[in-house]
């Protein structure tokens, strides 16, 4: 029995198209039940389509609060009967509610090898610091930003001509092997949490 993952989604959905790739090439032993936006003009929903995978968009202007916004994305991932939440450019941090919810079963993929580099544009964070290595790190959320523990990660060089554009394409090269990787070892139940040490079985 195939596991059951839940997508979340704000923009062109490169990282899912990766998923999905290496679903359909047999390498990744998953199903993504549903995909969910907080924008309904995102690409990434035209690849849910043309996956013929659901999708659902929740949009935060349309609903009262946040508690709101995050129980109608839970409901649907509930639904749709996902074990693991995966963040594949979802841009909105959220809040404790959900990820208590979803402990220790929330994924996210970051353009950096953290702890360095957390929140927005860390590529561009990395060149103006002048760092000779960056790369992407895939980490269970906690309520910290970027702070969850870390299941693995994926180092590329910086060059000297570099610009946050250059690198960030070097960098997304590595998020769509190191996401897919990271989802098979959660598929083969080969990663366990102690504390901050994500353990991965042989």
């Amino acid at each position: 029995m195939r596991k059951k993952i839940g997508v979340l989604v704000s923009g062109r959905g490169s990282n899912l198209q990766s998923l999905l790739d290496h679903i359909a090439s047999g390498e990744l032993p998953a199903e993504v039940a549903v995909v969910i936006s907080d924008q309904g003009e995102a690409l990434a929903l035209q690849r849910a389509a043309k996956a013929h995978i659901p999708a659902v968009v929740v949009e935060r202007k349309a609903c009262k609060d946040k508690t709101e916004f995050e129980s109608k994305i839970d409901d649907a991932l509930r639904e749709a009967g996902a074990e693991l939440v995966v963040l594949a450019g979802f841009m909105r941090i959220l809040s404790g509610f959900f990820i208590r919810r979803w402990e220790h079963k929330i994924i996210n993929i970051h353009p950096a090898l953290l702890p360095s580099f957390t929140g927005l544009d860390a590529q561009g964070q990395a060149v103006d610091y002048g760092v000779k290595i960056s790369g992407c790190t895939v980490h269970f959320v906690d309520e910290g930003t970027d702070t969850g523990p870390i299941i693995l990660q994926k180092a590329v060089p910086v060059l000297e001509e570099d610009t946050e554009e250059s690198l960030a394409a070097r960098i997304l090269e590595q998020e769509h092997k190191a996401l897919p990787e990271a989802v098979k070892l959660w598929a083969e139940g080969k990663l366990s949490v102690a504390g901050r040490h994500v353990k991965i079985a042989k």
